[in-house]
């Protein structure tokens, strides 16, 4: 790999959206506050650096517009920055008034290392309450040329234009400017759909009450319906106020999420710069159907948009990653945000099982409680939903089945929070029933000799499913599943006859670090009783641990199961950007060690501030390692017939009948090989 630590190792590009200081139809000051910025989001290693809208001449010039003395300036004002840009790093946006075939355009110019690559007329010029911009400019549409001969140039000119990067993988750019957003079908939505992944506003926009919010609306929207990165530019300090006021606002989304915005009524100049994903926004539509069959339906459009190529600088030194990286992606770190996720988890669970008991006529439920924090989630799941169907908490039938491990502390909790719930509970000791397997198969355990290997640990899990579904048919009750979607992803389950099985899973798409803020959200909102909560509280803080294998002397630690297949902090992370975008081991790794490698940086979420770990670069490969080698190659004949579970978070599920079809006999070859490449 060329530079495992720049972002452009991983296709990343940095992006930058300016507001500078201006003044009114004066293009020399102007010219001179663009380049100070140009040259900062140049020093920041961008590779894009947005401008706004006729900010050359500033937008409020109104009938100066028609004065030759300015448009001569503004002329000047473009060649002293295309010659400025042959040092610069970034593609420039700039805007400015000029005349074409008769006629003044509002004009995006897109200047790069000293050349234009195109210029862009706005199309939609908007001459309603405040706006009157058909006084002095026509629209794109009425353009008769697609190129026009400008500073001694031919210059690709029309609003069809992408422009395409050609060494860097989707790194395709499209340009409008102010209104065209506004409009119902924006011109870049076509350019989005003819391939551009970033599309650029040059925007003036004066302010009004509950106008920003607005606006990030509607940047949001395109970003999403279109899949793209956008980046939005108004006018800031220094457009006249003589009927008009501006707020300089500028903002970068991605997909529908926010990653940088600026300050608004700012008196200063200002930049925000922020890191776009090209590769997410690339996979999201290459997943995306309707993505392509709205490209189908439009195609005679689509197929107008013009390419112009060039070939981008790209930085050599490290450029590392400025946008944020949630160490849990799929717990937010907004305190509020976490709580909304946390309510929908939660209900699309219970409205599941809901759904399930009223189909099948069934009023009972069987379940496994262990003490650990997937039977206590899955419990709590129950509980909710008998209250919601209006059944007693009694026609939950929650069995503890102690083995040749369980500890006092894991069955103490297990014992306290059926009580608390109100359950019916009971112990079934199930050593017994394992030894008599064991002698019938003539394990060397049945002798008395410590062989603890997966077959002593499976005879456990089995016996308990098993015993299970035969109280299941006794009281005509439904066996509740409680595994995890981080042990399907590992395969950490017991195959059929296990804990792999049930009549109905409430868990399976919810991952171990979600499922530790479900219960820490149950406590937080007191959903249940202050006895209850005091139970949950404890088994959080218990180890992960199948309690399978028992200790040889009162001093050796537990069995945990984080330090055979790795915290599970990772793990989810790896899962997460596994299957959610399909990213190269390399690209994971590299986003991990951002978000996992100093744990004094960066937001954390409540209630873990006692478990905050980091990582360094090794372990994190060794356990995407231990995760590649597990997901791909040795797990998957295990989730080709889970049973039935709703669909949870937007991450996915591993269902075989939703989110993930794989076959049961894959190689993990391709993805453990680029794992070798990591430094």
């Amino acid at each position: 790999m060329k530079n495992f630590h720049s972002i452009y190792s991983h296709n990343f590009i940095r992006v930058s959206a300016c507001i500078p200081s201006l003044k009114v139809a004066d293009p020399v000051f102007n010219v001179e506050q663009t380049l100070e910025l140009a040259r900062r989001a140049s020093e920041a290693k961008a590779s894009i650096a947005l401008f706004p809208e006729l900010g050359i001449s500033s937008y409020t010039a109104d009938d100066l517009f028609h004065q030759q003395a300015l448009l001569a300036a503004v002329i000047n004002g473009v060649e002293q920055i295309v010659e400025a840009s042959r040092e610069l790093t970034p593609v420039l946006l700039i805007g400015a008034p000029l005349r074409f075939e008769g006629k003044l355009f509002n004009c995006a110019v897109v200047i790069y290392r000293g050349s234009i690559l195109g210029i862009v007329p706005k199309t939609y010029l908007p001459n309603y309450r405040e706006f009157y911009e058909k006084r002095q400019f026509t629209s794109a549409r009425t353009a008769i040329a697609q190129e026009v001969r400008f500073l001694g140039q031919i210059v690709p000119f029309g609003n069809d234009l992408i422009f395409n990067a050609v060494n860097v993988d989707n790194f395709s750019l499209h340009v409008e400017i102010c209104e065209d957003l506004w409009t119902p079908i924006p011109p870049s939505t076509y350019a989005a759909m003819a391939g551009a992944t970033i599309l650029a506003n040059l925007s003036a926009s004066n302010i009004t009450i509950g106008k920003a919010d607005y606006r990030r609306n509607l940047c949001a929207l395109q970003s999403s319906k279109c899949i793209a990165a956008y980046l939005y530019t108004a006018a800031g300090p220094g457009e006249s106020t003589t009927d008009l006021a501006w707020d300089g606002h500028a903002m970068i989304y991605e997909n529908n999420q926010r990653l940088a915005e600026s300050k608004r009524f700012s008196d200063e100049a200002q930049i925000i710069t922020t890191d776009i994903d090209l590769e997410r926004l690339a996979q999201d539509r290459m997943r995306m159907t309707s993505f392509n069959d709205s490209v189908q339906a439009h195609l005679d459009q689509v197929r107008t948009i013009r390419p112009v190529e060039f070939e981008f600088t790209i930085p050599d030194e490290n450029t590392s990653l400025l946008r944020s990286v949630e160490r849990f992606p799929y717990v937010p770190s907004d305190s509020a945000q976490r709580d909304d996720h946390c309510y929908e988890a939660y209900h699309i669970q219970v409205h599941g099982l809901m759904k399930r008991l009223s189909f099948t006529k069934t009023q009972r439920i069987v379940i496994g409680v262990s003490g650990g924090l997937d039977s206590a989630h899955a419990l709590i799941v129950a509980a909710h939903t008998m209250d919601r169907l209006n059944l007693p908490r009694a026609n939950i039938l929650a069995y503890t089945m102690p083995g040749f491990a369980t500890s006092d502390a894991t069955k103490s909790n297990a014992m306290k929070l059926m009580g608390a719930l109100g359950v019916s509970s009971q112990e079934i000791d199930i050593r017994p029933s394992c030894l008599q397997m064991l002698k019938d198969i003539a394990h060397p355990f049945s002798d008395g000799k410590p062989v603890y290997d997966v077959t002593f640990e499976n005879v456990q899990a089995g016996e308990r499913t098993s015993h299970l579904f035969r109280l299941a048919n006794l009281h005509n009750a439904i066996v509740l599943g409680t595994g995890d979607l981080s042990e399907l992803a590992l395969g950490w389950c017991t195959y059929g006859v296990g804990d792999h099985m049930s009549h109905y899973s409430v868990n399976a798409s919810v991952p171990k670090t979600l499922i530790q803020h479900l219960i820490r959200w149950t406590i937080h909102t007191q959903q249940f009783s202050d006895a209850t909560s005091e139970a949950l509280s404890s088994i959080l803080n218990t180890e992960i641990s199948p309690e399978l294998i028992p200790n040889q002397s009162p001093d050796d630690p537990l069995q945990s199961t984080q330090q055979i297949i790795g915290p599970y902090e990772l793990q989810d992370f790896n899962l997460y950007y596994t299957t959610r975008f399909g990213f190269r081991p390399a690209k994971i790794a590299f986003l991990a060690l951002h978000a996992w490698s100093n744990r004094s940086l960066g937001h954390w979420p409540d209630g873990i501030h006692e478990l905050q770990n980091e990582y360094d670069l090794a372990r994190i490969n060794r356990c995407l390692g231990v995760f590649l080698f597990r997901i791909f190659q040795t797990s998957q004949f295990k989730r080709s017939c889970i049973p039935n579970a709703p669909k949870v978070g937007s991450g996915g599920s591993l269902s075989p009948r939703g989110d993930w079809r794989a076959p049961s006999d894959a190689e993990a070859r391709v993805w453990l090989d680029e794992l070798k490449l990591i430094p």
